[in-house]
């Protein structure tokens, strides 16, 4: 079969890299390039594949003698409704043509739905008129639900109470998008468990206007189920070609964009944007620990290099030996002795000036900081660009969100958190919190115990306080 065939033969450092349905719980990456020049013949044949390692892409001719699937490709034929639809939903995964698009121009005319695909056929008119050249990758991560020695496990609250990781920087923007924003870093696609959200529907958000503007994303649908509590999606190198006004109703198409972002070794775009799903609607549960935990290691999980699981385990766990959820983990300790403020600068900065006491602090210390150069040599400083994640429609509480991502990045070892407010009226006092926690010299297990301290008292009703206004009387 030549789906078979190119899977075998796609392979980056004996890495299966071809196109395949990476299943919930299957760590795995798929390489597909932007552009091809020649086309498939596709038929409808029978259903789709929902289980190994064949795609769910059952429409390729035999006649076809020679056969690279690519991203133009795959989107041709979501836009044409080629794909057999039958079965998708016993797979978890979502509807890939663009069929329940047109239908909803049909049933209600809608400006944005106009709009959305205006961003479509751009992306066609652009690459038809310029071929773009460069690979897309979609990585499905996986945290370990239990103890395995190749893979960090599931953290659970000893983990991050015992946490003496520095808090790494924070910066507030107020205005801004996270697409535009002016460094290498990880961008937060604030995702449906399926990824692509109401993209192909009604939906016309944050995750869904990546998805119009980056078009190339879309075709993770295809051959990606939906995420579990332990798992990410991350995105790399899929490029940008339209500019877009306004959110959700308002959403206009604005024209050309001409991506500028540099290409890294394997031909993708230095643009990476990881898909973590948040609890929808969680009301007031979402002050729990159960949810808490859910919240901050599905975080923890898109934002952790996990190339570098076996270092990591051998860094944070107890005599380099890997704790379960259940398990009793010990954290090592960094002794932090000065007054320099540890949140504002990269983790590595905090300690090269701290004054280390213990032996093995000292120790630990060194190794995490040659962990963190041989992590960053090729990531050049990667951070995280977030926002709003969860909350809006998903009804989480805006200034417990924000915490925990920082909370999540920290642990993960990332320099810096770049946060986007978009306005909301909740986070206004964000960067007096912020400065406040520095001041105090948190570290990650600091910060969580007091996180935890207030979400109690949210469940007991003991106060209605905001966890901003309860921090800063504290």
């Amino acid at each position: 079969m030549l789906l078979e065939n190119h899977y075998h033969n796609s392979l980056v450092n004996g890495i299966p890299t071809g196109l395949r349905l990476l299943d919930t719980q299957m760590s795995g990456i798929v390489v597909l390039s932007q552009v091809q020049t020649e086309w498939p013949v596709l038929v409808h044949r029978d259903p789709i594949e929902t289980s190994g390692s064949r795609c769910p892409l059952d429409a390729c001719s035999s006649s076809a003698q020679k056969m690279v699937f690519n991203l133009n490709t795959l989107l041709a034929c979501s836009f044409f409704c080629l794909f057999p639809s039958t079965n998708r939903n016993i797979g978890n995964l979502r509807a890939i043509n663009f069929d329940m698009l047109f239908v909803s121009l049909h049933q209600k005319p809608d400006e944005k739905q106009r709009n959305k695909i205006k961003c479509i056929v751009h992306y066609f008119e652009r690459i038809f008129s310029e071929m773009p050249t460069g690979n897309v990758s979609f990585e499905r991560k996986v945290t370990a639900l239990e103890y395995k020695s190749s893979r960090l496990s599931y953290p659970n609250a000893r983990f991050w109470r015992k946490s003496t990781v520095p808090l790494c920087r924070f910066e507030v923007r107020t205005s801004g998008f996270i697409e535009d924003q002016p460094y290498e870093a990880i961008e937060v696609d604030f995702a449906n468990k399926l990824l692509g959200g109401g993209a192909l529907k009604r939906g016309c958000v944050q995750e869904e206007i990546r998805f119009m503007i980056n078009p190339e994303l879309i075709s993770g649908i295809l051959f990606l189920p939906a995420m579990k509590e332990n798992e990410a999606i991350e995105m790399v190198g899929a490029e940008r070609f339209a500019n877009y006004t306004g959110y959700s109703s308002s959403f206009v198409f604005s024209g050309n964009h001409v991506d500028q972002r540099d290409i890294d070794s394997m031909g993708r775009r230095k643009t990476r944007i990881i898909a973590i799903d948040a609890l929808r609607l969680p009301g007031k549960r979402q002050y729990e620990l159960e949810l808490i935990l859910r919240e901050i290691n599905k975080a923890f999980c898109g934002f952790l290099d996990q190339r570098k699981d076996d270092e990591y385990q051998k860094l944070f766990l107890d005599e380099g030996i890997s704790g379960s959820v259940t398990s009793e983990v010990v954290i090592h300790r960094i002794t932090l002795q000065n007054s320099t403020n540890t949140c504002m600068m990269p983790v590595e900065d905090a300690i090269m000036s701290s004054t280390v006491a213990k032996s093995s602090d000292h120790e630990w210390t060194s190794s995490l900081m040659k962990f963190k150069s041989e992590s960053q040599e090729n990531q050049n400083e990667i951070g995280i660009a977030t926002g709003n994640w969860g909350c809006g429609a998903f009804g989480g509480d805006p200034e417990i969100k924000t915490m925990i991502q920082w909370l999540a990045a920290s642990q993960a070892l990332r320099p810096f958190v770049l946060c986007y407010t978009f306005g909301l009226e909740s986070l206004d006092n964000l960067d007096e919190v912020v400065n406040v926690i520095a001041s105090r010299k948190y570290t990650v297990g600091d910060l969580w115990n007091m996180f935890v301290k207030y979400t109690s008292k949210r469940v007991k009703r003991k106060t209605v306080d905001g966890f901003f206004q309860w921090l800063l009387s504290t």
